[in-house]
């Protein structure tokens, strides 16, 4: 990504293995939620493919990484990060070349961040995405997503028979069952990565054309499988999105994305927005109440535009009092609300 114009450029700083440069990067996946929508910052040029917001960890002017990432998204794209948290190592060789054998090595350190939306914070070249239009068939708020027994299904059935031996044809259909829910398994929305990786490896997404030159299992003619990012910066994503989905249910880290005063159906909006699923909603209060998340604060809103809801906010106390709080919520299948 670029630099702000009004910044000076830097000298990039790197490391020196066996005669070989490597330069330690760091990505992130800055999250958000806006009108029931889970929103990413991109880092997005004119003709060019979407990036995660990404700059060079520099072991001189940065005490740690985490500093460095706060300081370079602050200079880059005017955002204070609250929360954050290191995701997982990325050192795929070539990740970052056009030929793996030219140019230093690249580890790239991914990070998740969380923030609550922010008015006139947002710098140029940046703007704010619905992570759906990148992972389409991970939204089941609705309906299941008709893109996964049009398209998905019948590629991976492909894949699956064109596996050279019937040991590896039986793994790669136990992991299509597994990913997609299949054959009466149900649907684990936190496998977002290892149905990415699994199109991937089946050469369904454009970055697989892309960085292995390979066709699409069934043939061509096969429609976009989700807006693609440079890189692996969709892989990364994947990951931050699983992370956050499964990591929800027993941390509070849900309320880093709420305003301090909330009402129960403008918590559990955001709940459904980040997990894709839709929950029950006497249940859903039943089990936030049991969890002791939440206090009442006495006062009532009208911004769902119906009856005056009561307001809400985090009771912090919960992190003393248990170990695992959280929103363990429970999908509810089919349409409706």
């Amino acid at each position: 990504m670029s630099a702000p114009k009004d910044s000076k450029p830097k000298k990039r700083a790197a490391l020196r293995y066996d005669g070989h440069t490597v330069r330690i990067g760091l990505s992130v996946a800055i999250v958000s939620v806006a009108d029931e929508r889970p929103l990413v910052l991109v880092v997005s040029h004119k003709g060019a493919e979407d990036a995660l917001p990404f700059g060079t960890f520099d072991p001189l002017a940065h005490r740690t990484l985490e500093s460095g990432l706060r300081n370079w998204v602050h200079e880059q794209t005017r955002l204070q990060l609250g929360y954050a948290e290191q995701l997982y190592t990325f050192g795929d060789r070539g990740r970052h070349l056009a030929d793996p054998e030219e140019g230093p090595r690249i580890l790239s350190i991914g990070y998740l961040a969380l923030t609550r939306p922010q008015e006139g914070a947002r710098a140029p070249d940046t703007a704010w995405r619905d992570w759906y239009a990148y992972f389409p068939w991970e939204d089941w708020r609705d309906v299941k997503p008709a893109v996964i027994d049009a398209v998905i299904v019948p590629r991976l059935s492909a894949f699956v028979a064109a596996a050279p031996d019937s040991e590896t044809g039986q793994r790669r259909r136990d992991r299509v069952r597994l990913c997609f829910g299949i054959d009466g398994l149900p649907w684990d929305e936190e496998k977002v990565l290892e149905r990415y990786e699994l199109m991937y490896e089946a050469g369904l997404v454009t970055e697989a054309q892309r960085d292995r030159r390979v066709s699409p299992a069934g043939g061509a003619g096969l429609p976009p499988l989700g807006v693609a990012m440079v890189f692996d910066h969709r892989r990364i994503l994947a990951t931050a999105m699983g992370r956050l989905r499964g990591k929800m249910k027993y941390r509070p880290v849900v309320f880093e994305l709420m305003p301090s005063e909330f009402t129960l159906l403008e918590f559990q909006r955001t709940v459904e927005a980040l997990s894709g699923v839709h929950v029950h909603k006497q249940n859903f209060r039943r089990l936030v109440e049991s969890q002791g998340l939440v206090e009442g604060t006495g006062k009532m809103s009208r911004r769902t535009g119906g009856r005056p809801a009561e307001q809400f906010r985090f009771r912090r106390d919960v992190l003393r009092e248990r170990p695992a709080p959280g929103v363990r919520l429970t999908a509810r299948r089919g349409p409706g609300r």
